[in-house]
């Protein structure tokens, strides 16, 4: 299922939202309309939680995550942090990262098993990246961008690039990545595509601006007509339990 929205006139819902498999964060001061779309897709199954970093509602952009962990800037206050990890699964381990390019979810995309980090991270951070969210990380750019984390959407079924993303890049970002990979856009053309959209296992929201074949193209990759919350849970249970016995 794809659903359009937007945070007070904004179509960039990448960038007031931050949407994984077991939570997921909404910038505070949004208008009711944003708010009750994610609750009236989301509310049953993951805790939806409201919060600031550093004081901002750039939400999306300040910090990057996954079923595993998040990772927040240094900059993030002690009453912010805590106020995340209190509303979190106990599973999900909250981390403050020390980089000197801060805007986290700018420069790193992750889903669930890869990440996809700007070639000039610290060396530590990939480090951190790798130990809290239980990923392999690959330093890459998407068409010639740094950014990854603004031209790239992903979840562990799909992934949606910059639409100018070459051929041959697009077949050796979907070999690291290991999922189908597709060029794209959000919101009428606009090719920040990591900016205008999150997603999950089962759910994508976008920008209002977005086109009812960019929405098909979305709901095609991240293969969302077939996923249902209740089995992709469930089956995530299974393979815990397999893992554990």
């Amino acid at each position: 299922m794809a659903v359009r929205t937007h945070f007070e006139n904004n179509n960039e819902v990448g960038v007031f939202s931050r949407l994984t498999n077991a939570y997921c964060l909404v910038g505070i001061g949004g208008s009711e309309v944003f708010y009750s779309c994610f609750e009236a897709e989301l509310g049953e199954t993951i805790p939806i939680v409201h919060a600031s970093l550093s004081g901002c509602r750039i939400i999306g952009r300040l910090c990057v995550g996954n079923k595993n962990g998040l990772l927040v800037p240094s900059t993030t206050f002690d009453t912010e942090l805590q106020h995340i990890r209190n509303a979190l699964p106990d599973s999900v381990k909250v981390q403050r990262i020390e980089e000197r390019l801060s805007a986290l979810g700018n420069v790193i995309a992750c889903n669930d098993y890869v990440a996809l980090v700007h070639p000039d991270l610290d060396r530590e951070t990939e480090e951190i990246i790798a130990d809290t969210l239980k990923v392999e990380v690959f330093r890459h750019t998407i068409a010639s961008n740094v950014l990854v984390g603004s031209y790239c959407v992903l979840n562990n079924r799909g992934c949606l690039v910059h639409p100018q993303t070459s051929i041959v890049d697009q077949e050796e970002l979907s070999s690291l990545l290991q999922v189908p990979l597709v060029a794209g856009t959000v919101n009428r053309g606009s090719p920040l595509v990591g900016a205008g959209a999150v997603v999950n296992d089962w759910v994508a929201f976008a920008g209002m601006d977005t086109t009812s074949t960019e929405l098909s193209v979305m709901e095609s990759v991240f293969r969302l007509n077939d996923a249902e919350p209740s089995q992709i849970t469930s089956a995530m249970r299974a393979s815990l339990i397999e893992g554990m016995s």
